[in-house]
């Protein structure tokens, strides 16, 4: 009898431990992350040829604490006039400006805003800030001499996607091909809704935007929650970032994920895994840069 109760707890440990297997696996998408690395694997040679294939890519500057900012970076976008980068921080308010090497350049006050969590470049001078809980998206003009900026007055579409505290807008991206704004719900479902109309309307135009959905794209996401974007316009591709996933997606033009950089240790030449990945930039000659909370800054360069 001590023989067969000692058989029966052990058959019930290991039923237990198997349905938590399975509900981990589920809850964190591991069954489709591994069906897709074991796809991506047998026809890398394929993908390889139509896409910024990520697994090419390794760390050249890893965990490098961004000097004079106490914490907070969220969010990256590339200037393309200017070669810098631009991120921004809530606590205070403000847009960051940094060099390629994560030296930071300057600061600017953002006034009206309570909580900035994703800035995208449009054009020259042009940004579009997302304030989270406000739920706003907001129409940023800088020169190089800027310090303060004031939301008072600038263009502003609100926005009531998903009303959840501080789950709501996480990233921006910006496709010039169809002028559309890319903006990622970070979770509870994960989504990105396009946003066209906003931008490049006419002064006499109503403020309002067209809003887009591609839900079986987002359905093949198999990420936890979205940090970034970023939209790769020599290629049509989408980069999304995730934090809880450790992972950093590329998206192609029929939104099938197509390759994939692991954020976790020993991968791409990271001696330890990067902690709260924040924000994600594209440059124009392909080298991926990453900030980190609290102020952590990478940069990844293809092979």
């Amino acid at each position: 009898m001590k023989h067969g109760f000692l058989r029966y707890s052990l058959a019930a440990l290991a039923a237990g431990l198997l349905l938590l297997a399975v509900l981990a696996g589920q809850q964190f998408r591991l069954f489709e992350r591994a069906w897709f690395n074991t796809l991506a694997w047998f026809q890398q040679d394929q993908r390889r040829e139509r896409s910024l294939w990520l697994p090419g890519y390794r760390a050249e500057i890893q965990a490098k604490a961004v000097e004079g900012l106490a914490d907070d970076l969220s969010a990256l976008t590339f200037d393309q006039e200017r070669r810098v980068l631009v991120s921004v921080t809530n606590q205070p308010p403000q847009l960051v400006e940094l060099s390629l090497d994560g030296e930071l350049l300057r600061t600017v006050e953002l006034r009206g805003f309570t909580d900035p969590e994703a800035i995208e470049y449009i054009a020259p001078g042009l940004f579009v800030i997302a304030d989270e809980r406000d739920q706003r998206l907001v129409e940023v003009r800088l020169d190089a001499d800027v310090r303060v900026f004031d939301a008072a007055g600038a263009p502003q579409l609100s926005l009531g996607i998903g009303l959840n505290g501080n789950k709501g807008l996480e990233g921006l991206a910006y496709d010039p091909l169809s002028e559309t704004l890319l903006v990622a719900k970070e979770r509870n479902p994960v989504r990105i809704f396009g946003i066209r109309g906003f931008l490049h309307r006419s002064p006499e135009a109503a403020l309002d935007g067209d809003v887009v959905e591609d839900v079986e794209r987002d359905a093949r996401l198999f990420l936890c929650d979205l940090s970034s974007l970023d939209f790769d316009a020599a290629s049509g591709h989408l980069l999304v970032l995730s934090d809880e996933s450790r992972l950093l997606l590329e998206v192609d033009r029929d939104g099938r994920p197509i390759s994939s950089l692991s954020l976790l240790a020993g991968q791409h030449g990271l001696e330890s895994s990067v902690p709260q990945a924040e924000g994600v930039a594209l440059d124009d000659r392909g080298v991926l840069y990453l900030i980190s909370e609290p102020n952590l800054f990478y940069r990844f360069v293809p092979r």
